[in-house]
């Protein structure tokens, strides 16, 4: 199929959208991205590369870096990691206080903050250097050496981290955070800061359209059973409070975050990343969104 020169009708399509979003501002080195950035990149399980745009600039990739987080743990904690974080769409805010305190500290499920959080120190229970540990995952799922924390990036996050703090220190009180609370925002504020292009995304979310196995070194992160689990949670719950949206009109597992980056996977084909920063009232690329719904509209390629 020629996947080239449908994301490049993609990319001259959805050119007339901009402006219609907003660059997420409460994160203050956020703010200051261009907003009519858009990067589209697609890799094949069996090795093919197409890009266009800005493919290649890196970018905050925030909640999309839960994924990884979660496929970190899983493989560490086995099936008791679902006594402490849910499995269901939140169909509320990503950063949600009430619904936390509704269901007693346990997160709806692992891509809202709170579950996120959850991995987190599930993280740093059972890895000693959770940080280096989890870089080196992401450079080794990407195949690429040049992926770095933004510090920038962290110290933002941190200086305005205060529902996040609150949310961890509920959780805390129900005991379900076994770290320090300091330690598990340290983590948390610096995985959410990776810095990737939408070329090396695509890469490292390969392995989730090959069944838990990394294409190129064959290495198995997650058995097929995990995999298959994590893609499902792509589909129900990748999106915040849009993922029923997303699904109806994409209908691709994935996740996205706010700095404008939307990550999804054919199982068995391809991983497509896109990145335009500008939000809609959801917190998901306006323009990402519309690029995938396109691109599976001109494939014809969904799991359904």
């Amino acid at each position: 199929m020629g996947y080239q020169n449908i994301i490049e009708e993609i990319a001259d399509t959805v050119k007339s959208l901009f402006g219609q979003g907003k660059v997420a501002d409460y994160i203050p080195a956020l703010a200051k991205v261009p907003p009519n950035k858009l990067g589209i990149a697609i890799e094949t399980i069996g090795g093919l590369s197409f890009c266009t745009g800005d493919a290649e600039e890196q970018f905050s990739i925030q909640s999309i870096s839960k994924v990884i987080a979660l496929a970190m743990a899983y493989p560490k904690v086995g099936e008791q990691l679902w006594e402490r974080v849910g499995i269901e769409p939140s169909g509320n805010p990503f950063n949600s206080l009430v619904q936390l305190e509704y269901e007693r500290g346990i997160p709806r499920n692992p891509f809202i903050n709170a579950g996120a959080l959850v991995i987190t120190d599930l993280l740093i229970e059972h890895f000693p250097q959770p940080k280096n540990d989890l870089l080196q995952l992401t450079r080794q799922l990407a195949q690429s050496d040049d992926i770095y924390y933004d510090y920038k990036v962290a110290a933002s996050e941190r200086e305005l981290g205060y529902t996040n703090a609150a949310l961890v220190n509920f959780m805390k009180s129900h005991y379900n955070i076994k770290a320090p609370v300091e330690n598990v925002l340290d983590v948390y504020f610096h995985q959410c800061s990776l810095a990737m292009s939408c070329r090396e995304l695509a890469r490292a979310f390969l392995m989730f359209a090959n069944h838990g196995i990394i294409p190129h070194s064959g290495e198995r992160i997650l058995t097929e059973s995990q995999a298959k689990r994590l893609n499902a949670l792509m589909l129900t719950c990748g999106f915040y409070d849009e993922a029923g949206e997303f699904a109806f009109r994409v209908g691709l597992p994935g996740k996205s975050g706010v700095g404008g980056g939307i990550v999804a996977v054919i199982p068995g084909e391809l991983a497509i990343a896109v990145w335009s920063p500008e939000l809609n009232e959801h917190g998901n690329s306006l323009v990402g969104i519309k690029v995938l719904e396109l691109f599976t509209t001109l494939t014809g390629k969904s799991i359904f």
